[in-house]
């Protein structure tokens, strides 16, 4: 059966490559370097046993590049974008919290905080990089809530084995 693929469809592609291409190109950065990941991880002094501290900072960048291998190829979409989104929301309000304190501190304007957030980019302007983490996170919502992007998906229905690239059965 033969059935044409719909914008929303197309948009939810899009929107599923970008995430699982930045969170895996995001993972593997850090998991390159875990002792910088680890130093930008303690700042925000939420874990203070070491055994802890290291274990997130091995475990979260390879968590990061499983999530974007999954969303790229297209297994598992719905759940994935909702463990993406539970890993932006905290982690844009601690990128926040921590701004917010660093502002305070250095009586600066906003928009003018410039740390490493443990993102894999280094040193970031706060503003931009809380709009990305916005844009990422209504991107994960938006494939999670409306399970779209199923388009060249390895496997979209795992219940009924049907193949979204392959031909409709039964």
């Amino acid at each position: 059966m033969n059935r044409s693929v719909s914008k929303a469809e197309w948009l939810g592609l899009v929107l599923r490559w970008a995430l699982g291409a930045w969170m895996l190109s995001m993972g593997l950065v850090k998991a390159w370097d875990p002792v910088a990941f680890l130093k930008a991880v303690r700042q925000y002094e939420l874990v203070s046993a070491p055994w802890l501290l290291n274990t997130v900072a091995i475990a979260v960048p390879w968590l990061e590049v499983f999530c974007g291998l999954l969303m790229v190829t297209g297994v598992a979409v719905r759940g994935t974008a909702w463990l993406l989104t539970a890993m932006l929301v905290p982690f844009t309000w601690l990128v926040w919290r921590h701004a917010w304190i660093l502002q305070a501190s250095l009586q600066i304007p906003f928009c003018a905080v410039k740390f490493d957030c443990g993102c894999g980019l280094g040193e970031v302007y706060i503003c931009p990089k809380l709009a990305e983490n916005l844009v990422l996170t209504a991107a994960a919502v938006w494939v999670g809530w409306t399970g779209r992007g199923r388009p060249l998906a390895l496997r979209y229905d795992l219940v009924r084995g049907r193949f979204a690239a392959g031909p409709e059965t039964g």
